[in-house]
């Protein structure tokens, strides 16, 4: 009988194995990659043979070469292949995953021999011991993302991620701020510091990157528009002082340096956008740069001047992190139930909804995807039927700034009138809705 060419016998007095080599490719080197496989029987070995044949076949064998555990893979994955080409506040979303979650949970797997079982535990492990179901889905998010990348250079055959089920995700309601809860926080807001930039978050609805990151070169107060165009980064510091330690984190040292650029380009094509003003905001706006002058004045040598409509009191960027505490504060003082600051953003949306105007233009000025758009508004269903009775009749001034100027172009569309009150309350609606050109120019 013929023996097989990648058949060997053990020869007499050794152990007594039976073993097969397979070429399935080339190495860096240029030289045969030969797998080498040692089973008891003939029979063992021919069946081992065939399966890592096929595998060869069907581009499902691993690369030659010392495998990856899970921890290597992912900390060699975040730092060397995903770091260089994402952004900045991606890149510390995934690093958190690997660091503080995927590498302590499941970094001793070999990378081949992860199962979808072993997530879908660890998802639960996550839960059970107090992550929430948020967190647990932005890891699956990441390490999906991580092994598609081990499976598209050959280190695994198959991506147990795309397998496993993500952790159920419940999807948070929209609870905007009512009309006087928003009158309430700009009666306060009106004694802070940058009372504007709160102004801008209701009535506009910008995302706090959008409204930290804008530039005074960005804002047309005599054409009356804004650019969307830039998004404030959370900021990275690193220890200046190498020779003699403060003993304290980077960010608070006294001589800390900033490590990270300050804001960067918004990315989708949806959050490039621009947004027309009303009135009433332009004329907040216009005060609010001749405040920021006198301190440009105060400040004199000290002024940054790095041109952002909301800056420190010697021009510098915000921090988000203060922002956010700003708002928290804010929130306290005007008596209104705590809130995410992001829920200011889904006031402007939901009043942009419940006055009827266009889906298209909504799209626009909220920075909505194209693919995304529809299920977005979809959210905002169940809010807008329940309150637009209520609210409708009383919409015209929402927020102390009339919402008619926020979409109004002079030479399209009459402003609704105080006057109205006597008109049927969808008028103003249907009125809005026929003109876009005031709203996204």
């Amino acid at each position: 009988m013929r023996v097989p060419p990648w058949l060997i016998v053990t020869v007499q007095g050794s152990t007594g194995k039976w073993h097969g080599r397979v070429t399935v490719g080339v190495k860096d080197d240029g030289k045969p990659d030969r797998r080498h496989i040692e089973r008891k029987t003939k029979a063992e070995v021919t069946k081992a043979v065939r399966e890592m044949e096929r595998a060869r076949d069907n581009k499902k064998l691993r690369k030659p070469g010392k495998g990856w555990t899970v921890q290597s893979w992912l900390e060699h994955w975040v730092e060397n292949i995903a770091k260089p080409y994402v952004s900045e506040n991606t890149y510390d979303g995934y690093e958190v995953d690997v660091r503080v979650h995927l590498v302590p949970g499941l970094g001793a797997h070999r990378l081949e021999r992860l199962e979808p079982e072993h997530l879908e535990r660890f998802y639960q492990k996550m839960q059970s011991t107090g992550s929430a179901a948020g967190t647990a889905h932005h890891v699956h998010r990441t390490v999906r993302t991580a092994l598609s990348e081990a499976v598209r250079r050959g280190h695994i055959p198959t991506n147990p991620a795309e397998i496993a089920k993500a952790p159920r995700l419940e999807e948070e309601d929209i609870e905007p701020f009512t009309i006087e809860e928003v009158q309430s926080l700009l009666v306060e807001a009106a004694k802070l510091r940058n009372s504007a930039r709160w102004v801008v978050a209701l009535a506009l609805g910008l995302r706090q990157g959008e409204a930290l990151g804008l530039h005074w070169e960005d804002v047309d107060l005599d054409a009356g528009y804004v650019r969307i165009r830039k998004n404030r980064l959370r900021p990275k510091y690193a220890h200046g002082c190498r020779d003699d330690p403060c003993g304290r984190k980077a960010g608070y040292c006294p001589k800390r340096e900033q490590t990270r650029r300050e804001h960067k380009s918004t990315k989708s094509r949806a959050g490039r956008r621009t947004i027309g003003l009303p009135d009433p905001l332009i004329k907040i706006l216009r005060q609010h740069q001749e405040v920021q002058e006198r301190e440009r004045i105060a400040a004199g040598a000290d002024w940054e001047g790095k041109g952002y409509v909301f800056a420190s009191p010697i021009g510098g960027p915000l921090s988000p992190n203060t922002d956010f505490h700003i708002w928290k504060r804010l929130l306290r003082d005007a008596g209104v139930r705590d809130g995410r600051l992001h829920d200011a953003r889904h006031t402007a949306a939901t009043v942009l909804l419940i006055l009827g105007v266009p889906d298209v233009v909504v799209d626009a000025i909220m920075g909505w995807e194209p693919g995304g758009a529809a299920r977005m508004r979809a959210r905002y269903m169940h809010v807008t039927g329940p309150v637009l009775k209520r609210t409708v009749s009383r919409s015209v001034r929402p927020f102390g700034v009339p919402m008619d100027g926020i979409c109004h172009d002079p030479g399209s569309v009459s402003p609704v009138r105080e006057d109205n009150r006597g008109e049927e309350p969808w008028a103003s609606a249907r009125t809005l809705s026929r003109s876009s050109r005031g709203w996204v120019a």
